[in-house]
């Protein structure tokens, strides 16, 4: 199976080639392609809505995060007017990064070429050179390119580089009610602490969103020494865990209850949770219904994913980004979410839960991140090109939810990951679906 053409000088893709037309094979080649993987950037990471910030990290004016969309470095900071704003982090006048540090406070940011003086929301306020020179030069174009569209829901900043994009509220449609049943579960609502985790691992940026999305079925196996398949965890996931997906690319991984299911059933994700953690957790899950929805109070989560490469580790307190580098190699960047009214005690404790399991070191996290480059060296074997990858298991299975908003599936049906293709084409290939 060979996805790519010679045609002239560029590089034409075969999509049926690359994609089976119900999205149950998916080539070795989506995931080690140079040419696609430079077309992502261009038709995936320009056109989208992308996670740059959230807005616990931009508390007061002058507060900026650095950070990334696709390949293209970003300053994010909110300006004197309390606005936020997202800035290129590129010197026009010989390209440097004028943010060199992860986030902070400041007036100015200096260029260290040339020392150019920019606030950080981007615009220029001083020359040096051109004031030794008693030039007048026109400062709102020299500024550092803003990204035309920022947007914020549930605390999470977005910002895309397509200024005719459809507004956030449509873009994340129904995916909105499951992010809610997260995010404004706790009574004042969750904070990010301090700069993310950073770490590369030898994968392609797709295979840890795809994973995330709704991939719960594989705890059992890959990390059998601490959730074995007859652990009541997995007991549960196999009794109440499916994959809903509200809309392709967006996708919720959760555990949903009976409705006479009581509040120390959905609060106690980790039974070996110290008892005031649990305890804590309980008495939040007593309110949801009432605050939310029961049905949202019904929802103990797992994972929950935005298109293209966000992630949320639900149990864990975990925001992830997986920032494409090469075809081969992605900065996995990571932050501990904890709730901003928990007392000090047991926002340790949560701590303490993300750091052993999905810290940079983490138990869990090095068996994922094993699994994800022993796939890319698999999809790295040209001889295999005429074997895709089997992404069929529950193919026919999903249905509409009775209840909850988008298509489900059991705990092992993979319709998560064909959904999540079928954006992935539609944006790579002009629309183009079966």
């Amino acid at each position: 199976m060979n996805g790519l053409q010679a045609a002239g000088s560029q590089v034409a893709f075969d999509e049926a080639s690359l994609l089976a037309p119900d999205y149950s094979y998916v080539s070795r080649e989506v995931f080690n392609s140079e040419a696609l993987y430079r077309l992502e950037q261009q038709r995936i990471f320009e056109r989208n809505w992308l996670y740059v910030a959230h807005e616990s990290q931009l508390g007061k004016p002058g507060d900026f995060v650095a950070s990334y969309m696709g390949e293209v470095p970003v300053i994010v900071a909110k300006g004197s007017d309390g606005k936020v704003a997202v800035s290129v982090n590129s010197c026009p006048h010989r390209g440097l990064r004028v943010c060199r540090v992860d986030q902070g406070n400041a007036a100015r940011f200096i260029c260290p070429y040339h020392t150019w003086a920019f606030k950080p929301t981007g615009e220029l306020v001083g020359i040096p050179q051109a004031q030794k020179l008693g030039e007048s030069v026109d400062r709102e174009r020299l500024s550092l390119k803003r990204v035309p569209r920022v947007a914020s829901v549930f605390g999470l900043i977005f910002a895309s580089l397509d200024p005719d994009i459809e507004p956030l509220d449509t873009y994340l449609g129904d995916q909105k009610f499951y992010m809610e049943a997260f995010f404004d579960r706790f009574p004042g609502g969750l904070e990010v602490v301090g700069p993310p985790h950073k770490w590369q691992i030898k994968c392609n940026w797709k295979l840890p969103v795809e994973n995330m999305l709704g991939d719960i079925g594989h705890a059992a196996f890959l990390h059998g020494s601490l959730v074995p398949p007859d652990s009541p965890s997995n007991v549960e996931i196999e009794q109440h865990g499916i994959t809903v997906v509200p809309s392709p690319g967006h996708a919720a991984a959760i555990r949903y209850l009976p409705s006479d299911s009581s509040p120390a059933e959905r609060g106690a994700h980790n039974p070996s949770a110290p008892p005031e953690l649990i305890e804590y957790m309980v008495e939040v899950e007593r309110t949801v219904a009432e605050r939310l929805s029961p049905e949202q109070a019904r929802i103990k989560g797992m994972a929950l994913g935005i298109y293209p490469n966000l992630s949320l580790l639900w149990g864990q307190f975990t925001l992830r980004v997986s920032h494409p580098r090469a075809p081969g190699l992605i900065e996995y960047w990571s932050w501990w979410l904890t709730p901003v009214e928990a007392p000090d005690h047991i926002r340790q404790m949560l701590r303490t839960g993300y750091t052993v399991g999905f810290g940079p070191a983490g138990i869990i996290e090095q068996e994922d991140s094993y699994a994800w480059s022993q796939q890319f060296l698999g999809s790295d074997i040209r001889y295999l090109n005429d074997r895709p990858y089997y992404y069929g298991l529950g193919m026919g299975e999903e249905s509409p939810h009775p209840e909850l908003p988008g298509v489900s599936g059991r705990c092992y049906n993979e319709h998560y990951a064909r959904s999540f293709y079928q954006r992935w084409r539609a944006d790579m290939f002009n629309g183009a679906q079966s």
